[in-house]
C-alpha cells in the first residue's frame, strides 16, 4: 500500500475575524513537500490576511495550523521560521536597509536564524558560514555581481530579487511569496518567473500572484479564495475551466486560453 505524501502545511477550518467581518472563513488546505502552489482570487478576498496567519503575524479566531508535524497554531512567528517557514512580502522596500549594501542585508538574514550571534569586535569576515550562505543565496538570485552594492541602488527589480535571497539565506524549507512580480515590468516579470522556477525543488512553495500567466507558470496546483473562502481547488487546467471562478476572477477571457 503507498504511503500517502508528505504534508509542509496544513490549514483545518482556520478563520479570522475583525470585529463583524470574517476576512478568512473555514479555510482547509494541505500542501504537499516540494509542492508549488498559487493562492489567487479577488483583491479582498484574504489571500495575505491568510498568508500572516500562516506565519503567526496575526492569530487564529478559530481552527489549527500544522506546519510539516508540528502544531503551530499557537507559535510565535520566529518559532515558525526555525521550523523551516520563509516569507516575502507583496511591498519589500520597507524590510531592507537601503544604506547598507545587498550582501550585507544579506548576512543580517543569514544571522537571524542562526545561533551565530554577532560581536561588536569581530570583523564580518569572521563569520565564514554565514558569508557562505549569504552568497550563496545572492547567487541564485541572480544578485552575486552585486553584493558589494547598497541597495537604495538597486531597481525596484533587483530589491524584489534581493528579498527572496533573504528568505533563501534563513534555509526555508516552505517559502510563501507574496505577489512577487508586483510593480515590475514586463521583462522584470519575466526575470523573476525564471528565476522562481529555477529554485530548488524541495522548497515548497505557495505563492500569491495576480498575474495569471505567472501564476500558471509557476505552480501546479491552485486555491482560489473568495470572501475569504475556498471556493475552488485544483490543478491549473481545472481551474481555468471552472465556471465559477471564469464567473468571478479569471473572466471569459480564459475559456479558450
Amino acid at each position: 500500500m503507498t504511503e500517502p505524501p508528505a504534508l509542509a502545511l496544513r490549514l483545518t477550518n482556520v478563520s479570522k475575524e475583525f470585529g463583524g467581518l470574517r476576512a478568512v472563513d473555514g479555510v482547509n488546505l494541505t500542501v504537499r513537500l516540494g509542492e508549488r502552489r498559487a493562492i489567487i482570487g479577488p483583491n479582498g478576498a484574504g489571500k495575505t490576511t491568510l498568508f500572516n496567519l500562516i506565519t503567526g503575524e496575526q492569530p487564529l479566531t478559530a481552527g489549527q495550523i500544522t506546519l510539516f508535524t508540528s502544531d503551530v497554531t499557537r507559535l510565535a512567528p520566529h518559532r515558525r521560521a526555525a521550523l523551516g517557514l520563509g516569507r516575502t512580502y507583496q511591498f519589500c522596500i520597507t524590510h531592507l536597509f537601503p544604506r547598507l549594501t545587498v550582501l550585507e542585508n544579506c548576512l543580517l538574514a543569514a544571522q537571524a536564524l542562526s545561533p551565530v550571534k554577532f560581536h561588536l569586535h569581530r570583523s564580518l569576515t569572521g563569520y565564514p558560514e554565514l558569508f557562505e550562505r549569504a552568497r550563496g543565496a545572492l547567487e541564485e538570485v541572480g544578485l552575486g555581481a552585486k553584493s558589494a552594492t547598497e541597495v537604495r541602488n538597486l531597481s525596484h527589480g533587483e530589491q524584489r530579487q534581493l528579498e527572496i535571497a533573504l528568505a533563501l539565506a534563513g534555509n526555508p524549507r516552505i517559502l510563501l511569496l507574496d505577489e512577487p512580480t508586483a510593480g515590475l515590468s514586463p521583462a522584470e516579470s519575466k526575470l523573476m518567473t525564471a528565476l522562481l522556477k529555477k529554485l530548488d525543488p524541495s522548497i515548497t512553495l505557495l505563492v500569491i500572484e495576480h498575474d495569471m500567466d505567472v501564476a500558471f507558470q509557476l505552480t501546479e496546483h491552485i486555491t482560489v479564495l473568495h470572501y475569504g473562502r475556498v471556493i475552488a481547488d485544483g490543478l491549473g487546467h481545472e481551474i481555468k475551466v471552472n465556471p465559477l471562478v471564469q464567473e468571478i476572477y479569471l473572466g471569459a477571457a480564459w475559456e479558450t486560453a
